[in-house]
């Protein structure tokens, strides 16, 4: 029973993890895309009402268009999980002797002796066995399948989160320094990004930040080109 709790820990911690990962990148998506955009029109031309109404179609674009596309992703790995479920469950109505022997043997892998893996094995299938099946068996919760509209919502928000920095950065700011000022406060913010994905993705800091922080700088570099050049042509 401790190395089905100890799993079920694990899982929900990794399960946050995750959560927290994908909101960052999210909101990382939201920064570069948003300031490649805004500072794309104005290489282009200076009216703050065309800067506006392009940041902000880029905004309701990109957050509408994450929150699809994780809707899509998520429904299907649902569906799956759910359908995983559904076929445990027939096989423990039909298989019932099978499946606790299928059990006891992943415990033995795991390093249990094979008294101790039978008892274990016996004691969650008397408690709950198809919770015992679908955390050690599939890696699935049943009272944590994955929710689309959580994360449609979660996704849109992080990513709407992200935008508004560069937006606001690009309309706020006096028309001679609007760029300066935008590119400065996304590189700061690529810079926040790199180092808690990197901390929450155990990775090398440095390398993360330097990766962030190039990779949005190149995207404003060549869509400010690409805007100075339509709007001097």
């Amino acid at each position: 029973m401790t190395v089905t709790g100890v799993d079920a820990d694990s899982g929900g911690l990794g399960v946050r993890l995750n959560w927290l990962r994908a909101g960052v990148l999210g909101a990382n998506d939201g920064v570069v895309s948003t300031a490649g955009l805004v500072v794309g029109v104005a290489g282009a031309t200076q009216s703050s009402t065309v800067l506006l109404a392009s940041g902000l179609a880029g905004l309701l674009a990109g957050a509408l268009s994450m929150a699809s596309g994780e809707y899509v992703s998520v429904s299907t790995q649902r569906d799956a999980e759910k359908a995983a479920l559904e076929t445990e469950r027939r096989e423990l109505a039909e298989q019932p002797v099978a499946e606790l022997a299928e059990l006891a043997g992943m415990f033995e892998e795991r390093g249990l002796t094979p008294e101790l893996a039978r008892e274990v094995a016996e004691q969650l299938t008397e408690r709950d066995a198809l919770t015992a099946h679908a955390r050690v068996e599939l890696g699935i919760d049943p009272e944590q399948i994955v929710n689309p509209w959580h994360a449609a919502w979660a996704s849109c928000a992080a990513f709407t989160v992200g935008a508004t920095l560069p937006l606001l950065a690009i309309v706020l700011p006096p028309t001679d320094v609007r760029v300066p000022v935008t590119v400065c406060a996304v590189l700061c913010a690529l810079v926040l990004t790199g180092w808690v994905g990197a901390r929450l993705g155990e990775a090398p800091v440095r390398r993360s930040v330097v990766r962030n922080v190039v990779g949005g700088g190149l995207a404003m570099a060549v869509t400010y080109a690409a805007g100075y050049l339509i709007g001097s042509g």
